[in-house]
């Protein structure tokens, strides 16, 4: 169990690197070279021609070609491979310790940089690193976690500064972020459904769902019912219109059987019903109730009443026989199979 005393005690430990140098000075492995800049700028799409022809760049306000001022930190920006140290350095520690209390996930958050001036062809750059700031520990959508700021400088090989960059990264603790829970068990509830993008059109079906009522619009005009809920009637170009309640028995009209992508908040595989209600509207809900390799196209369903969270009620469809047919063995009375694996 982490006490007061134990997490004021960390945090000081952690403020005690700022103002410490990451590490001895780094060398880029080649100087501005033009090869480099081609890539660049054929990467990102930039046809500035002050940074690969020499004429057009001669007669521009530098005189000479330069490279794009955002390419600052390819310039000394390590490899594939770490290059050898001596040991380890302040900024390996400062991870070290993080990782060692559980903040074992990373996250760049922003990157700041300022330029002094532009580098030219052959300009061979070294950084210096210091270890700027660490915050308190913050919570954030990913997890608790700390902030860690570093200041980088860029000079010349005589030393002069050509650029600035602030580095900031987040290091975290994985699974202590939004929807995560703060049992002491450390066991994680299930994350909610996704909520449903409510319009002056639809909002009447969602509180019906909230009071176990399957509603229908209906055109006041011309009487057709209709759904998904929308603003005019199809047939007869009215917007007036008022809603009955269905009596919440059908049939499966069509169906699929989801296994992927797989979100958090269901269980697969996933069987999804386009039912035909008995009054002659469809609506898309979940099979509840029975095996996905048991889902028929044709199957008598009724409505089954789901209270997701406080916020959220939604029908799903069980089927209506109280002897349902076993995997393998389809039923006389029912078309054959005719799923879509998604």
């Amino acid at each position: 169990m982490t006490t007061t005393a134990d997490a004021t005690d960390f945090v000081a430990q952690l403020k005690s690197f700022e103002g410490k140098e990451a590490g001895g000075p780094e060398r880029g492995a080649d100087p501005v070279n033009q090869p480099m800049i081609r890539h660049w700028v054929e990467a990102i799409g930039d046809d500035n021609p002050v940074y690969v022809d020499a004429d057009a760049a001669a007669n521009s306000v530098h005189g000479q070609i330069v490279p794009p001022p955002v390419m600052l930190q390819a310039w000394v920006m390590r490899g594939v491979r770490p290059r050898p140290t001596d040991g380890g350095n302040p900024r390996d520690e400062l991870m070290n310790l993080l990782d060692s209390a559980g903040f074992t996930s990373v996250v760049a958050t922003n990157c700041e940089q300022e330029y002094h001036r532009y580098l030219h062809l052959g300009d061979h750059l070294s950084t210096s690193t210091i270890i700027e700031a660490v915050s308190d520990e913050k919570a954030t959508g990913l997890g608790v976690g700390h902030f860690v700021t570093t200041r980088v400088e860029y000079r010349t090989e005589d030393g002069e500064l050509v650029g600035t960059m602030r580095f900031r990264i987040l290091k975290f603790k994985p699974g202590t972020g939004r929807g995560a829970t703060q049992d002491g068990d450390g066991s994680k509830p299930r994350p909610k459904r996704p909520r449903p993008a409510l319009t002056q059109d639809n909002a009447f079906w969602f509180a019906g769902a909230k009071e176990h009522r399957l509603l229908i619009q209906r055109c006041t005009q011309c009487q057709e019912l209709r759904h998904p809920p929308r603003p005019v009637c199809a047939k007869c170009r009215s917007y007036e219109w008022d809603a009955v309640e269905a009596g919440g028995r059908g049939t499966v009209y069509s169906y699929v059987v989801n296994h992927y992508p797989q979100v958090p908040a269901f269980d697969y595989p996933l069987p999804i019903g386009l039912i035909e209600l008995d009054e002659g509207t469809r609506l898309v809900a979940n099979l509840v109730g029975v095996d996905a390799a048991d889902v028929r196209v044709g199957m008598p369903v009724e409505v089954e009443w789901i209270e997701h969270d406080p916020d959220l009620t939604l029908p799903a469809f069980h089927p209506v026989r109280s002897e349902r047919p076993r995997a393998g063995q389809p039923d006389e009375g029912w078309p054959g199979p005719q799923r879509a694996e998604q």
